[in-house]
């Protein structure tokens, strides 16, 4: 393990590292026959539970769901940090309706959680998480798309009242006409080459992470 690939909270995994033992366990599968679920999860109003009690609080928390994550998931899936309150499940092996179960047991004893340690006091708390569960190949063999509807999933559970699982799902397209700049379109065109990906799934991912970041 480098040092580089180790969070410095709580020592997991970063995302890079997630990415290639999911990329990993996608060509192993080879004609797709094996499955391999992952779930997202962040912590509800993280922001707001930041700003009040502090940088301190807002890590110990951090720590405090890794733990969690940690012990519920045990040896049925590897934990990883997704970046900050956000951790990545990768579960092999796993259909995502089994995956949706073990999230799910990390969510109940998350919030079961009272109090949190911050030096020589215990912080009375009231935190809860959101997950998203999507899995190969039953939405995609591409790892970019499964996780883009891993995201998806994150925040159909954040807008419908946060403190849930939610799973991925068919999603229905709509033309939505707008107006990019000459110099955004040739940007993107020279990504999703260089990236093999179609521009609608670019620009589909951006957005998901533009309500991500306004709705966490």
């Amino acid at each position: 393990m480098s040092k580089k690939d180790t969070s410095p909270l709580y020592e997991l995994l970063g995302y890079d590292a997630f990415l290639t033992i999911f990329n990993e366990a996608i060509t192993e599968s080879g004609n797709g026959s094996a499955s391999a679920a992952i779930a997202l999860v962040d912590i509800d109003w993280f922001g707001k539970f930041n700003n009040t009690n502090g940088t301190q609080s807002g890590d110990e928390l951090i720590h405090t769901l890794g733990r969690c994550l940690s012990d519920t998931i045990g040896d049925v899936g590897s934990v990883f940090r997704y970046g900050g309150d956000a951790f990545m499940i990768l579960f092999p092996d796993m259909e995502k309706e089994q995956a949706f179960l073990n999230t799910e047991r990390t969510r109940i004893q998350f919030e079961k959680i009272e109090t949190i340690r911050i030096g020589t006091k215990d912080l009375t708390i009231d935190a809860t998480i959101s997950c998203g569960i999507a899995a190969f190949p039953d939405d995609s063999a591409k790892s970019a798309e499964v996780i883009r509807k891993c995201s998806e999933a994150l925040y159909r559970a954040k807008v419908s009242g946060r403190n849930k699982v939610a799973l991925s799902r068919e999603e229905k397209m709509v033309t939505k006409t707008t107006h990019y700049t000459q110099g955004q379109l040739e940007g993107l065109s020279r990504l999703a080459k260089r990236e093999s990906m179609n521009e609608a799934a670019l620009l589909r991912e951006a957005l998901d992470d533009v309500l991500r970041k306004h709705n966490s």
